[in-house]
């Protein structure tokens, strides 16, 4: 009894893991995506407002860093899904272009200073990627973890208002619970289908930060912290 049990519950796992498989890389492009209201907003608007650029020029350097591991990796489900994160971000990005001032300094920086770190840091990876260097697949992959981890503690800045105005109104649900999702696919390929740290360990840290937002998303909901509107 106890030895069918063990088989069931092996077979469950394994079944798991690849549901994971299966679902990674459509949770990521499903994060891709969650800036496509605050862009189509920019557009209506014609002005991008105190909105900042680095969210994008940051998912296309991500992406990148990403297609090119899963390229040097042979992982097509990594590259296809970042690919797509790429292209979104490439999107994203010329349309705040277009409708921000040339003079803006708030970005933070300037736009000329975001296509140039964006351009440099694609023109390293190719380089890198075509030098032959016998560990360039690995500093590829560490240099996709530390991006990761500026992405995933950006929402954690955030935390300490929503703590202090007990609201969790800035918190947005639906993406939240994508990165969850997608976050725990990853995290379980990387540590039981790829045993790869540089994709289990940012993906492990983005699940941890998402567990959080969704405690703070149920303590708090999105009260207005007692305040109510006077009628109109």
């Amino acid at each position: 009894m106890i030895a069918v049990d063990t088989t069931v519950s092996s077979s469950s796992w394994s079944a798991f893991i690849d549901l994971c498989e299966t679902i990674a890389p459509y949770c990521g492009v499903v994060c891709f995506l969650a800036p496509l209201p605050t862009i189509k907003q920019i557009s209506r608007d014609k002005t991008v407002g105190k909105f900042p650029l680095l969210p994008y020029s940051s998912m296309v350097s991500n992406g990148f860093v990403w297609v090119m591991y899963g390229l040097m990796k042979n992982l097509p489900s990594m590259c296809a899904s970042n690919a797509v994160g790429v292209l979104l971000g490439a999107y994203y990005f010329t349309t705040f272009v277009q409708h921000c001032g040339p003079m803006a300094s708030n970005l933070p920086g300037t736009v000329e200073q975001h296509l140039k770190g964006t351009g440099a840091i694609i023109l390293f990876n190719l380089c890198l990627a075509a030098s032959g260097v016998g560990n360039a697949s690995d500093i590829i992959g560490k240099e996709g973890v530390v991006f990761c981890i500026i992405l995933f503690a950006s929402p954690l800045a955030a935390l300490k208002t929503v703590i202090v105005t007990k609201s969790a109104a800035s918190i947005p649900l639906p993406f939240t619970l994508a990165c969850l999702v997608d976050c725990t696919a990853w995290s379980v390929m990387g540590l039981w289908k790829m045993r790869d740290f540089n994709i289990y360990f940012p993906n492990l840290l983005g699940l941890c930060c998402a567990v959080a937002q969704l405690a703070l998303k149920g303590m708090y909901g999105n009260r207005s912290n007692g305040v109510k509107e006077l009628p109109k």
